[in-house]
């Protein structure tokens, strides 16, 4: 009993010197005021959350494994201030949801619900995907610069840093009998030196909102279409007190039949085809960190729109531009303001997407303009 007893006190004593583990939890709650001058046909004043970033509370896991190896994982649930839904299509933990292993010399694979490579490396040199948020977004995010969408039943890898440089990628399974039934796959990369950030990211997804187990399920995919192709690059650059930044983004949908953002309202007249959308986005963007705790922002966005329909082909134009300015009332608790227009221009489609529409905003405009204003407050814990 007594080599017992001495044996069993070694081991306790010895178990947290093995294995640390902690678990840390986060948040972050973004709510304001918004007014949009059309949404149908008249304006409205509403109370609306997550813009800047979406409002979430979250886990963090890490048991250390030993010999530079790590077991993590991440749960972080979205949700609505005003009415205490979940978002992400209801999930309890839709915004992410996975665990992997981590090791310092080799990187990390992680295994669940999780951001796709545009979001990972190309979208940070965005306004929409850095500083600004959701009244930012490319049009309907036909991107997914501002993260949309995430990817269900992915593997995912991240390298180390090396010298600046990152890269990885995403595959997310279909899980459908037929493979390539809302299926997704992603790669992406960065460097980053100095005030210098450069990113660069391909995404490519068949069937998108297609079932409600694939990669991109039907409740949580932007657009649904047969195949969803992306790729583009950007740049920042920081000089001093003041950032600037370049991106450009193409995306190509075939046989689009719907969009997430107006639900049910089809993308061509009765009786007509769309048989491709295309989008070129071109933006720049700007930051100017006045003090430690207040910056001003500006965003302008052209895009090149072509609508391929059984009619015939025509490529509207949308500008769209916003304007931001952030104060830290302390380390965790800042006031915001922004401001987003757009403008529909050039061929008429004959469809909804002939009136202009900011994500974030209730419904289209009956117009090809819609402007949108915000106040906010935000916390993070």
């Amino acid at each position: 009993m007594k080599h017992q007893a001495i044996a069993l006190t070694a081991l306790v004593l010895a178990s947290p010197a093995f294995a640390q583990s902690s678990v840390t939890l986060y948040g972050v709650i973004d709510e304001g005021l918004d007014y949009t001058n059309n949404v149908g046909s008249g304006h409205v004043y509403e109370l609306s959350s997550g813009y800047a970033q979406g409002s979430r509370w979250g886990l963090r896991g890490v048991e250390d494994l030993g010999g530079g190896t790590k077991a993590i994982l991440q749960l972080e649930n979205g949700f609505d201030v005003n009415s205490g839904r979940a978002a992400q299509g209801g999930r309890m933990f839709g915004r992410q949801a996975y665990v992997g292993i981590e090791r310092e010399r080799f990187g990390t694979v992680t295994l669940g619900r999780q951001y796709d490579s545009v979001v990972d490396y190309l979208a940070p040199t965005t306004a929409n995907g850095n500083w600004a948020g959701y009244l930012f977004a490319h049009p309907y995010d036909n991107d997914n610069t501002d993260n949309s969408f995430r990817v269900s039943n992915a593997v995912k890898y991240a390298s180390p840093q090396m010298a600046g440089f990152r890269f990885g990628g995403a595959y997310g399974f279909s899980n459908d009998a037929n493979f390539a039934n809302n299926r997704q796959y992603s790669v992406g990369g960065s460097y980053a030196n100095g005030g210098l950030l450069i990113g660069a990211a391909y995404l490519q997804a068949d069937g998108t909102g297609t079932n409600a187990t694939g990669a991109i399920a039907a409740n949580d995919a932007s657009f649904i279409a047969e195949r969803m192709r992306v790729f583009g690059a950007g740049i920042n650059y920081t000089i001093g007190l003041a950032t600037v930044g370049f991106a450009y983004t193409n995306t190509a949908y075939r046989n689009p039949s719907g969009n997430g953002y107006i639900g049910g309202v089809p993308l061509a007249a009765p009786g007509v085809a769309l048989n491709a959308l295309k989008y070129q986005n071109f933006e720049v963007n700007g930051k100017y960190q006045f003090t430690p705790g207040f910056f001003v922002g500006a965003q302008y966005v052209y895009t090149m729109e072509t609508y391929d329909a059984s009619t015939g082909s025509v490529k509207p134009r949308i500008h769209s531009v916003g304007l931001m300015a952030d104060y830290f009332l302390s380390k965790r608790t800042d006031v915001y303001v922004q401001g987003a227009y757009q403008k529909v221009t050039g061929d008429s489609t004959n469809s909804i997407l002939d009136q202009a529409f900011i994500p974030g905003t209730q419904a289209p405009s009956s117009t090809g303009n819609q402007l949108v204003m915000r106040v906010a407050l935000r916390h993070a814990f």
